[in-house]
């Protein structure tokens, strides 16, 4: 068979196969005649040699070596050829996957995902017996007698902490959660349609819907089961006992935070409520047979991610002492104030059997005693 480059009638007899009869046998042209150095060959080694022109400068050398940026570079130009291009173009991408990267991380910190379902409430509502006959009066005049004299009336009262960010919530997030506690203190606390035990709407539309089943249970059937008293949750009174007989709620207390978890805020209250109240069946322009009731609230709310940007909390637990009351009257479903005149009382709690069956009542037992009035300025703390 013949190959490129042999005469086309083939070698002459008696003529040697050229150099190739002197070259060892490992280096016969057979051995390299399907090795073809073809242009892209060339351009990939990794010595190429000077022009001519390039040799004759003083020194010069004969080859230079080709970096992996300058391989492939055309011919007598200095413009990188496809392999450095493609080079060039993978350090690119990877730094701008780099940088992007960066960036996002930076505008969109990692956000751990929201807690689980809200937990029950559990509550606990001790009446505080009076120790002394109740005063009576004119609203004004009890107010400026009692500790409440130098309180704030109304949302006034409930001021909020100085505000600082925490490990996983930001100093908005903060603020936010303390102006729904806030909100819901208003609400349970202070709204005229709520204390009277017309409305339950204004508090329910604060609460995580994970604890609106029980909230609902709570108002329509009542019971100091320690989850479902209706004072628990807010502020009412019985309306076939008393009423409001001056609107100005007078109010003083604080508020805390915490975060507890990396995805759960806690606010704790500390709030005493004081109302003036009348007997529900009198006239309302016997003011002068007002008396005054006070509640305090010790609620802790919790906050996850969804309860701030709906504006909602889960109210965890709540304890609450509320007199002048009968120690033997239930104040699960709403509060029976004795009013004005009324003496004091030595009629225990009510009885408890622990062979009923059923729900017990876990605040069963409890009263405490109401301080007698102390002069403005002095503080009271009720003894449970």
């Amino acid at each position: 068979m013949a190959v490129p480059g042999d005469p086309p009638n083939g070698t002459p007899d008696g003529t040697g196969g050229g150099d190739d009869e002197f070259r060892p046998d490992e280096f016969r042209s057979d051995d390299y005649r399907s090795v073809v150095f073809d242009e892209d060959f060339v351009r990939a080694a990794r010595l190429q040699e000077y022009s001519a022109q390039e040799r004759m400068g003083e020194h010069a050398r004969a080859v230079r070596s080709r970096s992996i940026w300058s391989s492939g570079s055309a011919p007598g130009t200095s413009t990188p050829g496809r392999g450095a291009r493609q080079g060039m173009l993978l350090v690119l991408l990877i730094a701008t996957a780099f940088a992007v990267a960066v960036y996002l991380g930076l505008r969109n910190p990692y956000v751990p995902p929201p807690g689980g379902p809200a937990q029950a409430l559990t509550s606990t509502v001790v009446p505080l017996a009076p120790a002394a006959a109740v005063p009576g009066g004119l609203p004004p005049e009890l107010f400026a007698k009692s500790p409440a004299a130098d309180y704030r009336v109304g949302a006034a009262g409930i001021t909020l902490p100085a505000v600082r960010r925490t490990h996983h919530f930001t100093d908005v997030q903060v603020v936010t959660a303390l102006s729904i506690a806030k909100d819901y203190l208003v609400q349970s606390s202070m709204d005229p349609d709520v204390l009277a035990g017309s409305a339950t709407r204004p508090v329910r539309v604060l609460l995580d819907p994970d604890q609106l089943a029980q909230f609902d249970r709570s108002m329509t059937s009542p019971s100091g089961d320690g989850r479902h008293a209706v004072t628990g949750w807010l502020v009412r009174f019985d309306p076939a006992t008393a009423v409001m007989a001056d609107s100005r709620v007078r109010v003083s207390g604080t508020l805390a935070f915490e975060e507890v978890a990396q995805d759960v805020l806690e606010v704790t209250t500390d709030h005493t409520f004081v109302y003036a109240v009348r007997p529900a069946t009198g006239a309302p322009s016997a003011a002068d047979g007002a008396s005054l009731f006070t509640v305090r609230r010790e609620l802790r709310m919790r906050f996850d991610r969804d309860d701030l940007s709906a504006r909602r909390l889960e109210l965890a637990s709540a304890y609450v002492m509320a007199g002048p009351q009968d120690c033997s009257a239930d104040p699960a479903g709403g509060f029976r104030p004795l009013l004005a005149g009324a003496g004091p009382t030595t009629v225990g709690p009510a009885a408890s059997d622990p062979y009923a069956s059923g729900q017990p009542r876990r605040s069963a037992g409890l009263c405490g005693v109401l301080a007698a009035p102390a002069t403005p300025g002095t503080p009271v703390s009720p003894a449970p």
